[in-house]
């Protein structure tokens, strides 16, 4: 097996189109929403939908689908409504992936605005309880590292690792670098990402990181700014995505983009750009 390499793509008029856009820029591997980011209700997934996807998948050679839960999940927050809504999101996230034969499911926890730390990572826990309430999908649940100011959840390994160990679930780890990078965790060089892996391999374990999403960052070490860049154009800089590309710990780790589209630039250069980094 080895490093594949894809983006975070439109799934826009159906799933079917997801593998499509995929294809469009050369991804081998490709992420997406199975519903509205912003909220609104999910498109029902259909014994044709299913069908028509994985015979997408096939037809535009894609070798794994992720899919991404929408912005608005909040696990640790103090209103039922928002909390018990994320649950029932994610848990149908789980459902959906499965009926579509997509691995993972990745998706950020939230932030404990309303709520003391302590008692909103317990809510966090106690949420991902529920949402493995009798599930008997195949798809696995990802916790997406976190970048942000204030109470955000997930932005330490430390705090990733007691909510798995405390929920007692088969949950993994998506790396996301920009977060990485803008929580403090360096990767510009050889030395730093050799430090930043061995720290996560210590607190978390490299056998639970599932997935990677390569981004640069538009903003300095420990930032806490979420703020994404083309590869090579941020902070992190190509030295840093040319030692995790070459990484012989994460030669088994598929990478996903999440880099804007602009005048600077967009996925598929981006893709260009990776995929000559592994070349060399």
């Amino acid at each position: 097996m080895i490093m594949l390499f894809g983006a975070h793509v439109s799934a826009a008029g159906g799933a079917v189109n997801a593998p499509v856009n995929a294809k469009k820029i050369c991804c081998e591997v490709f992420q997406f929403f199975s519903r509205p980011p912003q909220g609104g209700a999910a498109p029902a997934l259909t014994p044709a939908v299913i069908k028509s996807f994985q015979e997408a998948m096939k037809q535009c050679g894609q070798k794994e689908a992720y899919i991404h839960t929408p912005y608005y999940i909040n696990l640790a927050s103090a209103k039922s409504s928002i909390c018990y809504g994320s649950i029932k999101v994610i848990r149908e996230e789980l459902e959906r992936a499965s009926l579509l034969g997509a691995k993972y499911v990745m998706t950020h926890l939230g932030s404990a605005n309303d709520l003391p730390q302590g008692q909103a990572i317990k809510k966090v826990i106690e949420g991902i309880i529920k949402i493995f309430a009798d599930y008997r999908g195949a798809a696995m649940l990802l916790i997406e590292n976190s970048a942000g100011s204030g109470d955000i959840i997930g932005d330490e390994f430390e705090e990733i690792i007691q909510i798995i160990r405390l929920s007692k679930k088969e949950l993994g780890v998506c790396l996301d670098t920009c977060h990485a990078f803008a929580s403090g965790y360096d990767l510009r060089n050889k030395k730093s990402v050799d430090e930043t892996l061995k720290k996560f391999d210590k607190i978390i374990g490299l056998e639970k990181l599932k997935l990677i999403h390569l981004n640069d960052s538009k903003t300095e070490l420990g930032s806490r700014k979420d703020r994404h860049e083309h590869i090579g154009q941020g902070k992190i800089g190509l030295d840093g995505f040319r030692e995790l590309v070459h990484h012989p710990k994460l030669k088994n780790i598929n990478m996903i983009l999440e880099t804007p589209d602009d005048e600077r630039g967009n996925q598929r250069s981006d893709l260009e750009i990776i995929k000559e980094l592994r070349s060399k």
